[in-house]
């Protein structure tokens, strides 16, 4: 588990809030030394800023230093705008100097894909190591206090009076401070801070999200990621932003590692891509958005809004297309629109004296724009079932100032506004974001903000009361029977010995016998019950079907014997001879089951994974899978079987009894301790399939496949 220290904290709280800055390279160009500086001296007033620059006396009507070191103070951070052979020397010297942060804008590292630049930033990595002295970048466009107004950027770009309550992280700088800022301004969104991470040689984007969770002025942190440099960690963050009731909202670009080498499981051919990201992070209540500006009025929404008291969604609009469009939007995302109860209905009605007609969403016509709108919006607010608020308008100075006021009467509940006039028309429109109203100009963009602000305080209410499952230890049985197989390393383990394996886990598995000859086989077969099922056991050949090695059904001895010698003589054909049969394995045939996968592999990134899909070799025509991160608990399992579109056939389909869901959520649960207690150890596990039998008759394991590391 990752710990963050007092002083990391310390250093990070000087680059957001410093007394003093250091400009190591101002210049009187507004290039970067020149911007930074200038940037800096906005908050001359109130923080001490000193220009670095051997070849000037005054940079910007200011005294400027030949040297960090010939400073009449200690700077709480310093600015690094030179040559990237110079950055070293220039931290060296801050941190002779005393210093204990730097923000790196000088480029030339890793980002230009050299030996020699990564080469140069690992060097950079290192001092920070060894001298503590933390570090923001190299390669970034530095960071911004905005509600205090101290601008530690580079960036031609800045903004007064945009404090509020987003963090925004970024790892791309011209991001953060270009369309990011430039949609906060327009959008009159309030920032605490905007910090950009750069290469992130030291610090990186889960440091600061870090600090911003013990940040009071920060409700909500906005985040722009290309690639963590450490996905465990920000997962621990993730989990600590929960127990803090704080959302992260994420852009999240890139691809999973995951993979990148030859898959000799269903499982780890089928998890990839983005979709262990999207899993992941729901798992962990992280919302994932697609761009800046759902980003940011995401962000606005959770950040300005309570947790609704109902699911229920009320819509208030002076135009019916544009209710019945807001509703139809909202009906595809899955919010519900109640129907208006009788105490609401009448009310409105009342109002409206028959120039329209009370319903939900409600087309309220010129009475949007009158002195009776007030009552309208709180005869919707006052019925139980509605928990947020929707004012879908034009808008105007009155109309305006009446949603505040609707607003302030009626604080537990979330309003939002859908704003249809012009962004040019701006009296009303800048009274709804002075406000703090959060504003949205689309309905689907409303929709999803909505479906965000539920889902997030759902999901947390359920963390909160259950916390996050852990690794529990690995008994002495467990540990014994996966060292002994870890010596296979690289080979997918027969049927019979993977079987085993999940045995121990307490995953039930077919009755089965492994034989040499046929008469054991029969003798094998009439013990278990026909019919049988009978397999070659092989090792390094998972997909045994393929190769002719399994028949099913088999209803006599004289079948059995016969099945007996086509499976040798298969399995010598398909290369499966001496060493690589174990034998014939007979096994009871599982009958009035419903076919499921399940799965373990692991990211490079992430670690263990657990799959969840539909059984057979139907999962890789359709992909039908769920995927979380291990360990999980019977909530997570049970949302994961209800995330396959498959598992509808669980349910009883077609008069076919409901399956054992409890069982299998149980199973899940097993799997995925499995698959965290042997993380560095197994690489890939197949269950496949695991038969989920009638309600109270439990799982079995038909087959199985399991690999270790090399």
């Amino acid at each position: 588990m990752t710990t963050w220290t007092a002083d990391q904290r310390s250093s990070i709280h000087n680059m957001l809030n410093p007394r003093s800055i250091a400009v190591v390279g101002a210049s009187p160009r507004m290039a970067y030394g020149g911007r930074m500086l200038a940037a800096a001296l906005k908050a001359s007033t109130r923080v001490n800023v000193y220009p670095v620059n051997p070849r000037y006396e005054e940079v910007q009507g200011v005294k400027c230093y030949p040297s960090v070191t010939a400073l009449p103070e200690t700077p709480d951070v310093v600015c690094v705008v030179v040559s990237s052979e110079q950055v070293l020397d220039v931290l060296n010297e801050s941190h002779q100097k005393g210093t204990k942060a730097a923000v790196v804008i000088s480029a030339g590292f890793s980002e230009r894909g050299t030996q020699e630049g990564r080469d140069l930033q690992a060097q950079v990595a290192a001092f920070a190591r060894e001298s503590g002295l933390r570090i923001s970048g190299p390669n970034c466009l530095g960071l911004a206090n905005v509600k205090d107004d101290i601008w530690v950027s580079a960036s031609s770009r800045g903004a007064e009076g945009l404090g509020g309550s987003v963090g925004l992280v970024c790892q791309s700088g011209a991001s953060a401070f270009g369309p990011f800022l430039n949609r906060a301004i327009d959008s009159g969104i309030g920032l605490s801070y905007i910090i950009s991470t750069g290469n992130e040689a030291d610090l990186d984007f889960s440091d600061f999200v870090r600090y911003l969770l013990d940040d009071d002025d920060t409700k909500v942190i906005a985040g722009f990621v290309e690639g963590f440099k450490d996905a465990k960690k920000f997962i621990e963050v993730a989990k600590l932003a929960a127990e803090r009731g704080k959302p992260i909202i994420l852009i999240k670009i890139g691809r999973s590692e995951l993979g990148a080498k030859a898959a000799q499981s269903h499982t780890a051919a089928l998890t990839g891509l983005d979709a262990l990201y999207d899993a992941a992070l729901i798992q962990y209540g992280v919302i994932r958005v697609s761009d800046y500006d759902e980003l940011l009025e995401v962000a606005n929404l959770l950040s300005n809004s309570p947790a609704p008291a109902a699911k229920g969604l009320a819509v208030v609009s002076h135009s019916g297309g544009i209710s019945s469009l807001t509703a139809d939007m909202c009906g595809q995302i899955g919010l519900d629109l109640p129907v208006l109860n009788d105490a609401a209905r009448d009310g409105i009605n009342g109002v409206l004296k028959g120039f329209g007609w009370a319903s939900n969403p409600s087309d309220v016509t010129g009475f949007a724009n009158s002195d009776s709108f007030p009552e309208i919006m709180q005869f919707m607010a006052n019925d139980p079932a509605m928990g947020t608020l929707v004012v879908a308008s034009s808008g105007g100075d009155s109309q305006a100032t009446q949603v505040i006021a609707q607003r302030d009467l009626a604080k537990e509940m979330p309003l939002a506004f859908l704003w249809t006039g012009s962004r040019r028309e701006t009296a009303g429109l800048d009274m709804l974001k002075k406000a703090s109203i959060p504003v949205f100009y689309t309905p689907n963009r409303l929709a999803s903000g909505i479906r965000s602000l539920i889902d997030y305080h759902d999901w947390l209410g359920h963390r909160g009361t259950s916390g996050f499952p852990e690794t529990t230890a690995i008994n002495a049985e467990q540990q014994a029977a996966a060292t002994k197989l870890a010596s296979t390393s690289g080979i997918a383990l027969s049927e019979h010995h993977s079987k085993g394996l999940i045995a121990k886990w307490g995953v039930p598995i077919t009755r089965e016998s492994l034989v040499q000859n046929a008469d054991d086989a029969v003798a094998a077969a009439g013990e278990i019950g026909y019919p049988v099922a009978m397999k070659a056991d092989v090792i390094n050949l998972p997909h045994k079907t393929d190769a002719g090695l399994v028949i099913l059904g088999l209803k006599d001895g004289a079948a059995v014997r016969e099945a007996f010698d086509m499976l040798k003589s298969n399995a010598a054909q398909a290369g499966a001879v001496g060493e690589g049969l174990n034998g014939i394995s007979v096994q009871e045939m599982v009958v009035d089951g419903v076919e499921v996968i399940v799965g373990i592999s692991y990211d490079s990134q992430l670690g263990a994974t657990i799959l969840f899909g539909s059984g057979g070799v139907m999962v890789e025509v359709y992909n039908d899978v769920a995927l979380r991160l291990c360990p999980i608990d019977k909530s997570d399992a049970l949302e994961m079987i209800a995330d396959v579109k498959g598992a509808r056939l669980l349910e009883g389909f077609r008069g076919r009894p409901a399956a054992d869901i409890d069982a299998l959520a149980d199973t899940l649960v097993r799997v995925s301790q499995m698959a965290a207690q042997l993380e560095g150890s197994l690489a890939e596990l197949d269950i496949n399939p695991l038969m989920v039998l009638p309600k109270g008759q439990g799982v079995k394991a038909a087959d199985a496949v399991a690999v270790f590391q090399v």
